[in-house]
């Protein structure tokens, strides 16, 4: 059957007669969604999907996929003090969890001590808070580093929370050739989308691309980004902008790093990504098909990369916090379930699942293992980790992989225009196309041409409390008076000395990261290493 052979099917057959039939029909980026597709679908795409672990990797990154090794299934878990985040922890490794996904306090994102007015009020809330070394140790305190992948979302102040975990591995005896992990380090998407920045764009940037180049000489094994699609998507950003704006970001951010003098090959094979797994199951394992394939092409027709590593887009995925409702938390399981499902079937190869409760308050314990085992049935019970690209063939998911990169790449041919990510972003081009996708999501959702079960249909009006999670907030005076302790206790004289070498490393061209490993060892604290870079860089206002 060919394309007019279905729209005569569409035009004399096809009689819709109920008011759902009659209704339109679109996924979250506008496409209009047919009653069925086939073949026709596909005509003059010219697109092979090819096979896993072959160029452009649109199947998938690796010939065996979850037949040779399961993703990676961390929970992101952080609050407190580093004491109560090490206990859960180690309780989430204990319930079968393979890699730690650190939450950060907004002080901490954003480079506070804990005892800055700043700070007051939020140490502790939304992550977990980390003034010093001891922090770190403390928090990775039984966790043996050489064989547990740690992955951090932190931006701002990447480079002094990779610093003091590099300190960490060096005093448990773990050669940093051997540790593995994640620092998001993607401060475009801050501007963009999620706002805990410190530092202006430009030497913002040059943070960055010196971690790139300290760790492709010597901690090979991490990944120094994860260029962020997530908290895009979040905002309230459609599966196209999703993968746009993210893949703009990533070619600004290779751009940099040429520009600072590195190979393509060189860190190439060390970018990773971090993607929002949402509602609509087909969409979503289409939208990773579809960036796949487009930051393969990017890395060897536009930058020449020869090394096949730089061209996989390894990536990891969360489902999608903004999707979950406090009004019958009980039905989040199930949205995270169907979300942690597309991300599978996708082919992520890190996947963090949300807790039903995390609408109204931190996961607790309970829920928190109810989010681990979802991941956990996913891989060992539903037969969709048995195969790579279970979907791949399916008319439908041919067709939005392709549609998806059409219109994400109309998008990028904008932004390049502009001058790039970074010039679109001050000119604030994609922050305005994000606020009016979202707007036009909340009006589908009042209007009921979006429907939120147990939100504006199918409520019910006497719902049961569950039990939720409170942070202490007598620990934060206990933070307090542990960072007070580590400044009456260390060599004050080393401190000065060390940031006053960050400072003048940071006036000039020199990599900053060897002097601020060597601050946080002496006990520089975390707010003293970034107000020593804002007295050189700056800081940023919207």
């Amino acid at each position: 059957m060919d394309s007019k052979a279905y729209q005569s099917w569409k035009e004399n057959i096809y009689r819709p007669v109920t008011e759902r039939e009659r209704g339109d029909f679109a996924t979250s980026s506008g496409f209009p969604v047919e009653p069925v597709y086939g073949p026709w679908d596909l005509e003059g795409s010219g697109e092979d999907a090819g096979l896993p672990g072959q160029y452009p990797f649109t199947r998938g990154i690796y010939p065996s996929m979850y037949r040779g090794r399961l993703w990676t299934m961390r929970q992101y878990a952080g609050f407190s003090t580093a004491q109560e985040s090490n206990r859960r922890y180690r309780y989430l490794l204990e319930q079968g969890q393979t890699g730690l996904s650190v939450a950060f306090d907004l002080p901490t994102q954003i480079g506070y001590d804990s005892d800055d007015p700043m700070a007051l009020g939020e140490v502790g809330k939304v992550g977990v808070a980390i003034d010093t070394l001891g922090d770190m140790e403390t928090l990775l305190a039984g966790i043996p580093l050489h064989r547990v992948s740690v992955s951090m979302t932190i931006n701002a102040t990447a480079c002094t929370l990779l610093a003091m975990v590099l300190a960490v591995a060096r005093r448990q005896g773990v050669a940093w050739e051997s540790l593995s992990g994640t620092v998001q380090n993607d401060i475009l998407k801050e501007y963009i989308a999620r706002g805990t920045y410190r530092f202006p764009p430009r030497p913002s940037l040059r943070l960055i691309t010196d971690i790139f180049g300290f760790c492709a000489r010597q901690v090979p094994k991490w990944n120094t980004i994860s260029i962020s699609g997530y908290h895009i998507r979040e905002a309230g950003s459609t599966a196209v902008q999703e993968v746009a704006f993210t893949l703009a970001n990533a070619r600004e951010y290779v751009r940099a790093a040429l520009a600072a003098g590195l190979g393509i090959d060189e860190f190439g094979p060390r970018l990773s990504f971090f993607f929002n797994s949402h509602n609509n199951f087909l969409e979503e394992v289409a939208k990773f098909r579809a960036a796949r394939r487009m930051w393969a092409r990017m890395m060897r027709e536009e930058f020449g990369a020869a090394d096949p590593r730089s061209c996989l887009l390894r990536f990891h995925t969360q489902t999608a916090g903004s999707t979950l409702t406090a009004q019958q938390p009980e039905t989040n399981v199930v949205r995270v379930a169907i979300q942690a499902m597309a991300a599978v079937a996708g082919g992520t190869q890190s996947l963090h699942t949300n807790a039903m409760d995390e609408a109204l308050a931190l996961p607790t314990e309970a829920s928190a293992r109810l989010a681990l085992r979802t991941q956990q049935v996913i891989a060992y019970e539903s037969g969709v980790a048995d195969m790579a690209d279970p979907l791949g063939g399916a008319y439908v998911i041919e067709a939005w992989t392709n549609r998806i990169e059409e219109s994400a790449r109309a998008y990028m041919a904008k932004i390049e225009a502009m001058g790039g990510a970074l010039a679109a972003i001050e000119r604030g081009y994609q922050q305005r196309e994000i606020h009016e996708a979202a707007y036009r999501t909340q009006r589908d959702v009042e209007s009921r041409n979006q429907v939120i079960v147990g939100v504006n249909m199918f409520r019910h009006e006497h719902e049961n409390p569950i039990p939720t999670f409170h942070v202490d907030l007598a620990l934060q005076d206990a933070q307090v008076a542990r960072l007070a302790a580590v400044r009456r206790e260390r060599d004050a004289v080393k401190v000065e000395q060390v940031l006053a070498a960050l400072e003048e490393a940071a006036r000039g061209d020199d990599n900053v990261m060897p002097l601020i490993v060597e601050a946080v060892e002496v006990y520089a604290t975390l707010g003293e290493i970034s107000g020593t870079l804002a007295r050189v860089f700056g800081e940023h206002r919207e």
